[in-house]
Formats: C-alpha cells, structure tokens, sequence
C-alpha cells in the first residue's frame, strides 16, 4: 500500500489563491448590497422626508372632500373651518356607523335626515345616501346652518345641540339667565356635550392655520 503524497507548498499556492479570490468575491458582494441598501435608504429619505410635515400633518389632523367641504360652506354661508371641524369631531373623516345608527362622515342618523329633508323640502332622501360624502355633508351643512340661525348665531349653542339635541339646548336656556348670545360652554352641564364643543373650537383653529389654502380661506 503505497502512501499519500504530501502536498508541496507549490501545490497549496494555487488553492490559497482560490480561497482569497472566493473570499474577495463574497465581500464584494456583499459590499454591493450594502451599498445598494443605503441607495434606496438614501432615496427614500429623499422622497418621504420633504413630505414628512404634510403626513404628519394629516395624520393628526385628517381632511378630505375639501372641494364638497368649501361648496357646502359657500353655499350655506358657514365658516368651511367649522364645518371641517364638526366632521373631524364626528367621524375624523371616515364613513362609519355608530351604535345610535348616526351615519357618514357628520354621523347623522336617519331621523334627523328626515327633519333635515323637510327643513330643506327635500322629497326623495333615502337612508342609503347617508353614505355619500355629498349628501352627508350637505346634510350636516344645512342643519348646522339651521342651528346657528335657531340660537343666534351662537356657535357654543348651535354645536351644543348637534351633539345634544335641541330639546336639551332649550331646557338649558330656560334654566340659566340672560340671553343666547351671554349662554357660555361652562353652562352646559353634560361633560360630553362640553368635550365635544372643545374638540370642535379647537380643532376649528387648527384646520384654519394648517389647511387655509384647501379650505379657501
């Protein structure tokens, strides 16, 4: 049985040379991914962070329909930053149902669409079309209109009763002293009410300062 001949330094060159080549190619790849990692990470940053302040900007404060928002504004002789307002306190802009069965984007239920369709002398509504960003927000418009009218022109009041009903805004009036125009947020006595007739005020000013363009003011 012969024996195994042992490899000469010659002989080991060329496979230390592969090995070093392997090695080299392995580290160039993944140098050329790394690379190419940070090219994309690179143009994303160029892409998102120009635009970081808007999304952040619409995340916290939502808006859409603007268009049907300023016509409706327009067209009802309203303030589009309340109306905004009074669909980012209701559904944040999106369509949804409550557990009461308020509808869309101003969450108003069926019953008050059928008041508002005899207020408007609109014959042909259909709960369905509560569903429509159109019809929701020329609904809302119309009967946030009619409560500004009904209570003087006092926003605290008109958007008092579009949470908490006019039955309770009269009885309030009743109780307290002085006129409509003299009755303050302090004065109503249901923390819901009072909470959301902030959320709408304040959100009011922010959709002034942030979206006056979309909004035409």
């Amino acid at each position: 049985m012969s024996a195994r001949p042992i490899p000469t330094r010659a002989a080991a060159q060329p496979r230390s040379r592969q090995l070093f080549r392997r090695r080299r190619r392995r580290r160039r790849r993944r140098l050329s991914f790394a690379i190419g990692v940070l090219l994309l990470a690179a143009l994303a940053v160029a892409v998102v962070v120009p635009r970081l302040p808007d999304v952040v900007r619409e995340l916290a404060l939502p808006l859409a329909h603007e268009d049907i928002i300023r016509q409706q504004a327009d067209a009802k002789e309203l303030d589009p930053s309340l109306l905004a307002a009074v669909i980012y306190a209701e559904s944040r802009f999106t369509d949804a149902t409550s557990k009461a069965g308020a509808r869309g984007l101003m969450q108003i239920t069926p019953e008050t669409a059928h008041y508002i369709a005899r207020l408007s002398g609109g014959t042909a509504f259909e709960q369905g079309d509560l569903s429509t960003p159109q019809v929701n927000i020329s609904y809302g418009a119309y009967y946030l209109r009619y409560l500004l009218r009904r209570y003087d022109q006092n926003t605290v009041l008109a958007l008092a009763a579009y949470n908490g009903g006019e039955g309770n805004v009269d009885r309030w009036l009743a109780q307290a002293s002085g006129s409509e125009r003299a009755f303050g947020r302090e004065q109503i006595p249901f923390v819901e009410t009072r909470e959301y007739v902030d959320r709408v005020l304040d959100a009011r000013l922010s959709y002034r300062e942030k979206y006056s363009r979309e909004l035409g003011l």
